[in-house]
């Protein structure tokens, strides 16, 4: 067993896994327009409903695929077990003929950096927060782990790619957001739980999962190196709480929380499109979807933690089998025992 251990967090793991794959797939056509040329095309709500068949995904449920069968083939939960098999996934995926839709440019970077051999400390891009990061990280958060376990791969699969602490700090509040709603924690707890979380770990730096990473930064301290990251979620939790406290007045959140292209941003407008419409768990995919921002990574995201609390229930049946990926998905969200 990799992921589940009774039939109700089966459920949510697939409802987790197929609705990151769900978002990123009514957020790929949207990507790249405005709300205004969105809802010329889909109507005020947004995209609704996959089209094609199979629907197709982006980089971000692919690379989400990738670290998920890394851990699936790791035979124990160690930095020194997983890097190696991240790195592979990676690096497949890097080479795929597949790999054709609009990959981020610092997995491309830091991939070819990885190619090289080189440790990954000196692969990664140090500056860089971008989403790619935590747009990934789902599959961490549906283990059945401990905490600091979840904080040591949620920040390793990250660092092999994005050094930036940002980066690092805000894979772990998401897979640790995954693995809240996971365990049965409802939405609505999730801002101040994850700020709870921001203020325990801020100095916590993993040097046995991070290495020497700190010193590629030019950081006095380890201790500063990460406390920065953790401020900047802390920052971007900040104004999620205070969109969440105002009126919702149906507008682009992006324009409240961030438009999601850096990790913080995309966690926090996540976060805001799956609270406003936890009763409506296609429409938190289509609040999503219907941004300015980086659509696919913010609806795969809050696709990913509505399917956590709501399970497979939460989203069409038909869309299992539209989906492109579905037999991966299926494969790993089934019950291992």
């Amino acid at each position: 067993m990799i992921f589940s251990m009774t039939t109700a967090v089966s459920h949510r793991v697939a409802g987790s896994l197929f609705g990151l794959a769900y978002g990123d797939a009514l957020g790929k056509p949207t990507e790249f327009l405005s709300v205004a040329e969105i809802e010329n095309r889909y109507g005020p709500t947004g995209p609704r409903d996959l089209v094609g068949d199979p629907a197709l995904v982006t980089d971000d449920t692919q690379m989400a695929l990738a670290v998920a069968w890394a851990l699936h083939d790791a035979p124990e939960f160690t930095p020194e077990a997983v890097q190696p098999l991240l790195r592979q996934r990676f690096l497949t995926w890097a080479g795929s003929p597949d790999n054709n839709r609009a990959p981020g440019m610092t997995c491309l970077r830091a991939c070819a950096e990885l190619s090289r051999g080189l440790p990954w400390q000196q692969a990664t891009v140090i500056d860089s927060k971008g989403c790619g990061a935590n747009m990934r990280v789902t599959p961490v958060g549906l283990l059945a782990i401990d905490p600091d376990t979840l904080a040591g791969l949620a920040q390793l699969q990250a660092g092999l790619t994005h050094g930036h602490p940002t980066g690092l700090a805000a894979s772990e509040l998401t897979a640790y957001a995954v693995w809240l709603l996971r365990a049965g924690a409802a939405l609505a707890e999730l801002p101040g739980l994850l700020t709870d979380r921001v203020d325990e770990q801020r100095k916590v730096y993993r040097d046995d999962w991070l290495g020497d990473l700190w010193r590629r930064a030019g950081a006095a301290t380890p201790q500063e190196f990460i406390a920065a990251g953790w401020d900047e979620c802390g920052a971007a939790l900040g104004r999620l709480d205070a969109a969440l406290s105002a009126p919702d007045e149906g507008g682009d959140p992006c324009r409240l929380t961030g438009a999601g292209w850096i990790a913080e941003e995309a966690l926090a407008t996540a976060l805001y499109c799956a609270l406003r419409h936890a009763e409506d768990p296609v429409g938190a995919l289509a609040r999503g979807a219907r941004t300015a921002g980086d659509s696919d990574s913010i609806a795969a995201l809050a696709g990913a933690f509505v399917g956590a609390a709501q399970g497979m229930a939460a989203w069409p049946t038909r869309w299992a089998e539209q989906i492109e990926y579905a037999d991966q998905l299926a494969a790993l969200s089934a019950d291992r025992d």
